[in-house]
């Protein structure tokens, strides 16, 4: 079992417990730039839903009622606007992270083994988190993925805003339609993760 069970937090003196308390966790700019990417991606799927509606790749459309900006072109606004606020903000996260040392120290190293540990401790209800100020390899692995995601989001979308300006991405997605359906698949995916936070 972990040595961060709740076993072992339940021993946590009073003086303890209420120094973990009243600790900051997240710095506020880590807080800020994580609200605004929230805000920019939120934007960016109800936007892309707008736009996936005009030409639809699979046999359904999504609601009027959950996309962003009326029609095609006003989706299109939307989703431009918003996709630079998360650019900056993700360039200025990223910035801070590495002059900072923060992404050494919070999410490296990745043990297979320590994670394979806290995945079967997790799967027991026995995964702990007794310092909230370190990441587990379990968290460590989530923004891994996410910031991978993130990437091929990215790339994808470039492929669908600019196919002529970046040959060699779309023949890596194996074409425009690719691109287009690895969009479509994944942000579904990565938003509900973003909402239920699992």
């Amino acid at each position: 079992m972990s040595t961060y069970g709740p076993t072992n937090v339940a021993k946590m003196g009073k003086d303890q417990q209420m120094n973990t308390a009243k600790q900051t966790i997240q710095p506020a700019w880590v807080r800020i730039t994580h609200w605004l990417n929230a805000l920019a991606i939120v934007i960016m799927v109800f936007s892309g839903w707008q736009i996936y509606n005009a030409s639809p790749i699979f046999h359904f459309v999504f609601p009027k009622s959950v996309t962003l900006g009326g029609w095609l072109a006003g989706g299109i606004m939307w989703h431009f606007a918003a996709m630079w606020l998360l650019v900056a903000n993700g360039l200025l996260y990223l910035a801070i992270n590495l002059v900072s040392g923060r992404a050494w120290k919070k999410f490296l190293p990745i043990s297979p083994k320590a994670m394979a540990r806290e995945l079967y401790d997790a799967i027991r209800l026995r995964l702990g988190h007794q310092d909230l100020s370190q990441y587990n390899m379990l968290q460590r692995a989530a923004y891994l993925f996410v910031w991978i995601d993130a990437l091929v989001l990215v790339c994808s979308g470039l492929v669908l805003w600019k196919s002529v300006q970046f040959p060699l991405l779309r023949d890596l997605f194996g074409g425009y339609n690719t691109a287009r359906v690895v969009l479509v698949a994944l942000v579904p995916r990565s938003f509900m993760l973003m909402i239920r936070g699992r």
